[in-house]
């Protein structure tokens, strides 16, 4: 039986979003984590590299859009941090472990673990449920959203970041690897709102201008009542359209919300826009999703 069902798809359809349970078993979350745990350990990281990220509008501009380590991560293993980690002296104020906001964004082609879950049956099966003729890998992240400081996630589309022509061959793939749940920060969706388009692109500056990324047009107001609550159980993963809108709180309890997430695109009959933050590389072209 096909771990996604076409009432799960029928869901996606209409709603923009789908949690399935039971992705992955709770000893492959613990691998996962473990070996995040490892490239932690192991992180070493340059003085200029200890930018803050934030979805703020004029934090996202100066944080990433400056920094050209956010700009060119796409096909590398970086580190981003959750705001007031450091002291002045760009010294850790908190233990190092607790101080990510995530790890991005090639996981996916240089981690062996990352790899296997990113291109596992179930995951192959769900793109071929959904009718994806050659769906590539366009990044992948591992967020922290620390207990405590874990930071808030504004009202977004993942198209604003992640630009196709035509809209709607962006899935995003969201994998709990410890519960997620009202109170550590799970995602909040408006269902339905895939259906509007987008209204705000960041993008790509001429060459030699800063700061590195702009912003074209605004996010919109959303009512807060129409927002529903994403919960996921461990090893669930959360089916993300490209412009479906969704959030998540800051992390204000004791508990961590670990996930590893990862964006594919549907590449038949698709432009990528060549003003996205993220540009495949000589090094790293998007890869294949389906391996046979």
């Amino acid at each position: 039986m096909d771990f996604m069902t076409d009432r799960d798809v029928q869901r996606y359809m209409e709603d923009g979003y789908v949690v399935l349970d039971g992705l992955l078993t709770s000893q492959e979350c613990d691998e996962l984590r473990q070996r995040m745990s490892e490239i932690v350990d192991e992180m070493d990281v340059p003085e200029h590299c200890r930018t803050t990220f934030s979805t703020y509008h004029d934090e996202q501009l100066k944080t990433q859009g400056n920094a050209d380590y956010f700009i060119t991560s796409g096909d590398k293993i970086r580190f981003f941090f959750e705001k007031g980690v450091f002291d002045d002296k760009g010294e850790f104020v908190v233990p190092k472990e607790r101080s990510l906001n995530k790890v991005g964004h090639a996981l996916h082609a240089y981690e062996p673990l990352y790899k296997k879950v990113t291109h596992s049956p179930k995951i192959q099966g769900m793109a071929k449920k959904l009718g994806l003729v050659h769906p590539v890998i366009l990044q992948s992240m591992y967020i922290f959203k620390q207990p405590g400081i874990g930071g808030e996630v504004t009202p977004h589309q993942d198209a604003t970041f992640l630009y196709t022509e035509p809209l709607g061959r962006v899935t995003g793939l969201w994998i709990a690897l410890e519960d997620a749940t009202v109170s550590n920060g799970c995602l909040w969706f408006i269902p339905g709102s895939h259906k509007s388009g987008i209204s705000r692109r960041m993008v790509r500056t001429p060459q030699g201008t800063f700061p590195l990324t702009d912003f074209v047009g605004k996010e919109q107001t959303y009512d807060d009542d129409k927002f529903v609550s994403a919960q996921v159980k461990k090893g669930g993963v959360v089916l993300i359209h490209g412009e479906v809108v969704h959030r998540s709180a800051m992390n204000t309890s004791e508990d961590s919300r670990h996930v590893y997430t990862f964006h594919i695109m549907e590449s038949q009959d698709t432009q990528w826009s060549p003003d996205n933050w993220l540009q495949p590389t000589e090094e790293l072209p998007f890869p294949i999703l389906y391996t046979k």
